[in-house]
């Protein structure tokens, strides 16, 4: 066995770099992300201070609408009691004592209003200073020497359906108004009374003279406005939490934003690492076998020095004569052949569940049995018939190489040995390596040195697993260095003729010098001429290699 090749270490490669921080969006983001309690109880406080400033603004609405109303209520009232004084008081006073209801009280000494005069005179009383509230009693029986009272469309049309209802009770309703203010108008009827009807039908000045009782004498029309916008400051609460509310919100969408965007710097990071470490991965699991790869990734195996004893079957193998092969060689000639070999070898042990320990110059090691096991007979059997494949393969090989103008390409011996060993991780904390130690993996290294190029040879703990699927032959016993026991080595027959029973008929033969395997299926006349000639040729030229027998 030829000693390693070296292989320079895999390098560090360029380290990830550090996610970037962000500044105080960044960091009170974080704060609502990892403490979402505090976000809650700021929900929960605004909601609560929805209620509490619509109340706010209602009881303030009530009290300027109180205030307005009042004032309102206070003036009239106050115009009333001026216009009593003077129209009714003050002329009793003047007529000591002698009054008079009349329609014309300013033209009769002791005159005083009547209740239709009074209304009427009223309106003017109370809508003549500007106020929220407006008041008319109208009719179109008006006394003579009086101006005719102009109805609008409301009051001519709110006059016609009371007559035409006659009821005390009733009113007519219209609502009107702008952007900025609301307006409510209201009319009731003004039934005549008996005293009324004495009074109208009696009178000389008197328009309508056959008034009964219960007629429709005319309207009173109550006119009640609201600004609103001289109500829109009284929902400043309201508005102070919606203005809060509002700014609230809109810091919120731009620290959504800013998260977002930070979001995204961090996915874009993580791709990045990602792919890194994807990348390191890849290039690290060409050094592992695919099951330890495996078990460090999906985290079932530690990186830490610690071994198991298990039971394993070992599997070593080797080039004869490499050493001469190399110095045919170019080295790159060299290096390709050689990649190429442990190419094809290590596909077929991974296609048979092998961990391959390693490459130790032209050599393979590998085990069955850890980190992933069947059983010690189906570990056994998987390893025979991997060293079978691994000698068919090289056979064709071979061919393909000669082909390419290679003399003497490769030529493996190959042993196998089934016994316990210490596997796991030796080494140091800082550099370990995943291999086995023990007696058991010498003794597959020294059946391979007895092996036949081309020859496969296992111990007897291995035969005894595989014997009821491998023809092999025990060979003479003997003693290995290192090994204390005297050891019965078994060789694997039929190795390419097994091919031969499941493929088609097929002639091999294999020495030192002679490497033959001649396919018989589907042969027609013309080459089996040529076939024939080849080996008659082949067959002289032995023959006079030999000499005179």
């Amino acid at each position: 066995m030829n000693p390693p090749i070296s292989q320079a270490p895999p390098g560090a490669g360029t380290p990830v770099a550090p996610l970037r921080r962000g500044g105080e969006g960044d960091r009170l983001s974080a704060l609502f992300l990892e403490r979402p309690a505090i976000l809650a109880v700021v929900v929960v406080l605004a909601l609560a201070c929805l209620p509490l400033a619509v109340w706010l603004d209602l009881r303030n609405l009530s009290n300027e609408s109180l205030s307005r109303q009042a004032s309102d209520l206070n003036t009239m009232i106050s115009e009333i009691r001026s216009y009593y004084s003077t129209n009714v008081v003050a002329r009793v006073t003047a007529a000591k004592g002698q009054a008079r209801p009349v329609h014309n009280y300013n033209d009769v000494e002791g005159g005083i209003p009547i209740p239709a005069t009074l209304s009427i005179e009223l309106g003017s009383v109370i809508g003549g200073r500007g106020t929220a509230i407006g008041y008319r009693f109208v009719s179109d029986y008006v006394f003579a020497g009086r101006a005719s009272h102009n109805m609008d469309a409301f009051e001519a049309n709110a006059l016609a359906l009371l007559r035409a209802t006659r009821a005390p009770g009733d009113s007519v309703t219209a609502i009107s108004g702008g952007v900025f203010s609301r307006q409510i108008r209201m009319a009731v009827p003004v039934i005549m009374g008996q005293a009324c009807v004495s009074c109208h039908n009696t009178d000389p000045e008197s328009p309508k003279t056959d008034w009964k009782i219960g007629d429709v004498r005319g309207i009173q029309a109550i006119t009640l406005e609201q600004p609103i916008a001289a109500n829109a400051l009284s929902f400043r609460y309201l508005l102070i939490y919606l203005f809060c509310a509002g700014a609230a919100g809109l810091a919120f969408i731009a620290l959504q934003r800013r998260q977002a965007r930070r979001f995204s710097l961090l996915n874009v990071e993580l791709e990045e690492a990602n792919g890194f470490l994807a990348s390191v991965s890849m290039k690290i699991s060409k050094y592992l076998s695919p099951q330890v790869y495996r078990s460090i990734f999906s985290g079932e195996r530690d990186a830490v020095i610690a071994t198991e004893r298990k039971k394993l079957t070992i599997f070593f193998s080797d080039i004869k004569d490499f050493t001469v092969t190399t110095e045919r060689l170019q080295p790159e000639e060299l290096t390709g052949l050689l990649n190429e070999y442990f190419t094809e070898m290590s596909a077929i042990a991974h296609g048979y569940g092998a961990t391959v320990d390693k490459f130790i110059g032209d050599a393979i090691l590998a085990f069955f049995g850890d980190p992933e096991t069947k059983g010690a007979r189906e570990d056994a059997l998987a390893c025979v018939e991997m060293a079978i494949a691994m000698q068919r393969r090289l056979a064709e090989l071979n061919e393909i190489w000669r082909s390419k103008g290679i003399e003497k390409p490769f030529r493996a011996r190959m042993g196998i040995n089934t016994g316990y060993c210490n596997v796991g991780n030796f080494g140091s904390a800082d550099r370990m390596d995943y291999t086995i130690i023990g007696a058991e993996a010498n003794l597959a290294a020294r059946l391979e040195s007895i092996a036949e190029p081309g020859g496969i040879v296992m111990s007897y703990e291995t035969y005894a697993l595989v014997q009821d699927h491998v023809e092999a032959r025990a060979l003479e016993p003997i003693t290995l260095k290192g090994i204390s026991r005297q050891v019965v080595p078994y060789g694997v027959n039929n190795i390419f003729d097994a091919e031969v029973e499941t493929k088609t008929p097929m002639i091999a033969a294999k020495t030192e010098r002679l490497d033959l395997k001649l396919d018989l299926s589907d042969v027609q006349d013309a080459e089996s001429a040529e076939i024939e000639a080849a080996l008659k040729s082949a067959l002289q030229a032995v023959r006079r290699r030999r000499g005179p027998a």
